[in-house]
């Protein structure tokens, strides 16, 4: 009876595999898409709204139509997310004017109440959308927090960020999204 040599081979490659993966999800990856990329799924929700006395609304991803979004799924319990929502905040200060702007996703489960308590020691001028649960929204991969999508002025989908982004790649790529006619 002849023995399969090639059994522990795949079983290795198999469980380094795996490792890269838990590595890349917990670490942040990055990846450009092709030129062929598929239109953002729907995005909409009641939304959190940081200057007092504003009633929430519900809001879409539709309603910055024409504009360069970044979809930024995160948690208040996130310390990655923590972490990253001050550089967040002065992306989206500097380049709002050039049409540029984040879409918050809570994915907490307490909804504006923990965005409310959060806030109170971080502001975030940009909207929120309450997702109010884990799970991400219909059509959206969320495999951790944070993950964040760069939308294009068309609606597509040109990057995408499974973990911390680094604010250099995330800077070039608003740039050139914002350059693109």
């Amino acid at each position: 009876m002849k023995k399969n040599s090639a059994k522990p081979y795949l079983i290795a490659a198999a469980a380094l595999l795996a490792a890269g993966a838990v590595y890349v999800l917990t670490r942040g990856s990055s990846a450009p898409l092709p030129a062929s990329v598929e239109k953002a799924p729907a995005l909409s929700g009641p939304s959190f709204t940081p200057k007092m006395g504003e009633m929430p609304k519900k809001i879409s991803l539709t309603d910055f139509a024409g504009k360069v979004v970044l979809v930024d799924f995160w948690a208040t319990w996130c310390e990655p997310c923590q972490e990253e929502i001050p550089g967040l905040v002065k992306l989206d200060r500097e380049l709002e004017p050039k049409g540029f702007t984040i879409l918050g996703v809570s994915m907490d489960e307490e909804g504006a109440k923990a965005v409310r308590r959060f806030v109170k020691d971080q502001p975030i001028p940009y909207p929120i959308i309450l997702n109010g649960a884990e799970n991400p929204p219909p059509g959206w991969t969320v495999p951790g927090l944070p993950t964040a999508y760069l939308i294009g002025r068309d609606g597509t989908i040109l990057r995408r960020w499974f973990g911390e982004k680094d604010p250099d790649e995330l800077r070039a790529a608003v740039d050139a999204a914002l350059a693109a006619k």
